[in-house]
């Protein structure tokens, strides 16, 4: 899917991208969220002041893109460089001291060295504007449908995959523009089997659609 592909990926770790990475098309763009669950985890089970002063430094990470959210690229890269810039590079120095005197096998260890492994991939959207802290939206986006391959163990066939698509398409789609999918889908089947031209079919689009308006178009 990715072979024409030019541009930022912001992913996790996996090593299936390592070689997507490695033809210069790509550019990674690391995960916060991710760096952040590592130790978050350990936290969770074991909070330390070590563990809580660098979720404190992570969390003053977002608090300068929840000023800067909504901004245009121009504006969220110059906040970056001044605010979270120098934040960034007291957190690695912070890091790199706390590793140092921790056994390498320690859980503590591995989660900072999965940090400080992939820093430039985690420094990059300092860089640039368009890009985000994170790819948790992405993640949350789909986590219905990680819930549903859960529930009903995949499509069945590969037809039936592109149906699922388009149709998760579909409902993702009107989340994004304020619809409720149900309602949504209900009407537009209606008016489909009523027979509405093909010439209007952009009106039956999730970011053109209301109640209202179907109601004036019939």
């Amino acid at each position: 899917m990715l072979k024409d592909f030019r541009g930022h990926l912001q992913a996790d770790a996996y090593p299936g991208y390592d070689d997507l990475y490695r033809t210069g098309r790509i550019v990674e763009v690391g995960c916060w969220g991710h760096a952040r669950r590592k130790i978050f985890d350990l936290h969770e089970n074991r909070p330390t002041a070590v563990t809580t002063e660098l979720l404190e430094r992570i969390a003053r990470l977002y608090n300068v893109e929840e000023d800067v959210r909504g901004q245009p690229p121009d504006t969220r890269r110059a906040t970056r460089q001044a605010q979270a810039k120098p934040q960034l590079d007291a957190l690695k120095a912070r890091m790199e001291a706390i590793r140092a005197k921790l056994s390498t096998k320690s859980t503590l260890a591995v989660a900072i060295t999965y940090t400080l492994k992939r820093w430039p991939a985690l420094t990059r959207y300092c860089e640039d504007g368009c890009l985000e802290i994170d790819n948790l939206i992405a993640e949350r986006a789909l986590r219905g449908v990680a819930i549903g391959r859960r529930n009903w163990l995949f499509t069945g066939s590969k037809a039936g995959g592109e149906r699922a698509a388009a149709i998760y398409s579909i409902i993702e789609t009107c989340k994004l523009n304020g619809v409720e999918p149900f309602a949504y889908i209900s009407c537009v089947m209606q008016r489909i089997a009523e027979g509405w031209p093909n010439s209007r079919i952009d009106e039956l689009m999730p970011w053109a659609w209301s109640p209202i308006a179907q109601q004036k178009a019939a």
